[in-house]
């Protein structure tokens, strides 16, 4: 049997669809040349295809496939000379996609898999070169080898790619000034590993996400102090396919009788904790006070008479031994105080953000803010918008516009930003055609959305979907099309070992943030701010913010380059003169 093999760049995206003539489908003698510096990390694809079914297999572990004999196809990298860094292979799995094809998604962590004849496997190969690493140029070698049964294994090609390493070391994810905002959804994470919601087991589980989020370089910790507060995204809307998207409050409550209630802070803490171990420490976002999501038709409404937000908190009441829902304002405030209360002893005060996500009316949202401020004088306010207007409303200190926004409106929110204290970050949601992180967009828009915020001086990115899975996200994680396209909830998929399985879109993100450190450190040693926009005009292609917008219609061609090496040769030059003496 003839195996094909060849190479691609770290942003293809192979797509196995509905019409595909038969054939190698990519250029089995492409050439890759990547350019990094120490302390960073160089990716290629590996591209494997057959006319015939095969296993691929990533490790030495013995394997056999169930049905009979087919060829076993092994893959085995190194890199000659590299004493400082090392390079391993992962299997990249496909996912099904809202128009119906597969497309390249997931990096597995399984030993092997199987593909069917005429059908593409792309490998994952990636090199993680230490600080210490000597300068210079590598060549990867990556090997394939294949046998069938108790045959000995044969060599069927070897590949190589050049990679160049530049004597400039990089500061690690977490030590980036870029501001990343990933909300956590910890109850959903509690559910796919069906452990009891902060639990042992739980926490557990929650550490091995925190630590996929600090290499990320992540700035915010999410905690939910309210029931539901996005009233579970209005998944009962969905009459075909409803998912369970409801996120449950950190933070337990008891009535005692007698007006005495006590708050257990418990877990909130702890998670904080385990936030700041990993370095995620810059941000408290706390949400589930201010701007809950209301579908009154359906039931989601208040429950506070005498409040105009519908907080919903629940309570364990001891004399009925039944759980209830606060329904007076009185013992909401007292609620919010203990919560400030707890933040202020533990020295976390000026990190806390109570945030509101995309609030609409402005004269409600005022006097909303206008009564959490007189429970809790302290506490500070973030709010996610889709309206320039808010950035100029008294009380808010960090705002988030979407992309639209930024779009429609730039002029004035960089006339705003330098008369404001706090930070300004951007946001995707699932109505931005692009660039956005679905599984139809194209993997260079998850590493042009750093450099869009480097290019606008905004301080970072948020995105609302770390962990927001359906129900069955390992078989089917299109959902609520077209409302949410696919991959519109997740960066990461819930692997069975407890660890979150990556994706090819987290890795291109990370890229980006490396490139925005690499960018600012240009410009922080003296490099010139204008040149270097001017050079990234070569994948922005826009002339005017506006043209970003959705109701532009623009092609996403049109926007940006597609072309992997336009990227590549921006940051070579750029890390070719941070190398100069």
């Amino acid at each position: 049997m003839s195996i094909v093999a060849g190479l691609e760049h770290e942003s293809y995206k192979y797509v196995f669809g509905v019409y595909q003539r038969f054939g190698v489908p990519f250029d089995e003698k492409k050439e890759i040349s990547l350019v990094c510096g120490r302390n960073d990390r160089a990716a290629v694809q590996l591209l494997l295809y057959s006319e015939e079914e095969m296993l691929v297999s990533v490790n030495g572990e013995a394997c056999f496939h169930e049905r009979g004999p087919i060829d076993i196809v092994r893959v085995e990298v190194e890199v000659p000379g590299l004493a400082n860094g090392r390079i391993q292979a992962n299997l990249i799995g496909l996912v099904e996609d809202d128009d119906r094809q597969w497309k390249s998604d997931m990096i597995l962590q399984q030993p092997y898999v199987h593909v069917e004849r005429r059908k593409v496997q792309p490998v994952w190969i990636e090199a993680e070169l230490g600080a210490d690493v000597e300068p210079g140029a590598y060549y990867p070698r990556i090997r394939v080898f294949r046998h069938r049964m108790f045959e000995d294994e044969t060599l069927v090609r070897t590949l190589t790619f050049e990679l160049k390493v530049m004597d400039v070391a990089l500061s690690d994810p977490r030590d980036h000034r870029f501001y990343l905002d990933l909300w956590q959804h910890n109850a959903n994470i509690a559910r796919k590993y069906d452990v009891e919601l902060w639990s042992e087991p739980h926490f557990a589980i929650l550490e091995n996400y925190v630590s996929s989020l600090a290499d990320l370089g992540q700035k915010a910790i999410t905690v939910v102090v309210s029931e539901i507060p996005w009233s579970g995204q209005a998944s009962c809307y969905d009459r075909v396919d409803p998912a369970n998207l409801f996120e449950y409050s950190i933070v337990n409550v008891t009535h005692h009788g007698n007006d005495e209630w006590t708050y257990d802070f418990r877990s909130l803490n702890r998670y904080v904790g385990l936030c700041m171990k990993y370095g995620i420490d810059s941000e408290i976002e706390v949400f589930g006070l201010l701007n809950i999501w209301v579908l009154e038709d359906a039931g989601y409404g208040g429950v506070i008479r005498d409040h105009d937000d519908a907080i919903r908190i629940r309570y364990y009441d001891e004399r009925s031994q039944t759980y209830k829902y606060i329904r007076e304002k009185r013992h909401l405030e007292r609620y919010v105080a203990a919560l400030e209360k707890n933040f202020i002893e533990r020295g976390w005060a000026d990190k806390v953000r109570i945030a509101a996500d995309e609030p609409a009316d402005i004269e409600r949202f005022r006097n909303r803010l206008k009564s959490l401020q007189a429970m809790a004088p302290s506490f500070q306010y973030k709010v996610a918008i889709n309206h320039a207007a808010f950035i100029a409303e008294e009380g808010l200190l960090d705002h988030v516009p979407n992309l639209d926004c930024v779009a429609q409106e730039y002029d004035r929110i960089a006339a705003l930003m330098p008369e404001k204290r706090g930070k300004t970050l951007y946001y995707v949601a699932c109505e931005n055609p692009y660039p956005n992180t679905f599984i139809g967009s194209h993997l260079l828009e998850s590493r042009l959305i750093p450099w869009l915020a480097w290019f606008w001086n905004l301080d970072g990115f948020l995105r609302w979907n770390y962990t927001v899975w359906p129900n069955d996200p390992l078989h089917r994680i299109s959902y609520h099309y077209p409302l949410f396209p696919a991959g519109d909830t997740n960066f990461v998929y819930p692997g069975r070992d407890g660890k979150p399985m990556l994706t090819l879109r987290y890795k291109m993100l990370r890229k980006g943030i490396r490139d925005f450190g690499i960018m600012e450190r240009y410009v922080g040693l003296g490099g010139d701010r204008e040149k270097l926009a001017e050079r990234m005009r070569k994948v922005f292609l826009w002339t005017d913010e506006k043209e970003l917008h959705r109701n532009a219609r623009r092609k996403r061609e049109e926007l940006f380059s597609l072309d992997h090496q336009e990227y590549e040769a921006i940051i070579e030059e750029i890390l070719s003169e941070l190398e100069k003496p």
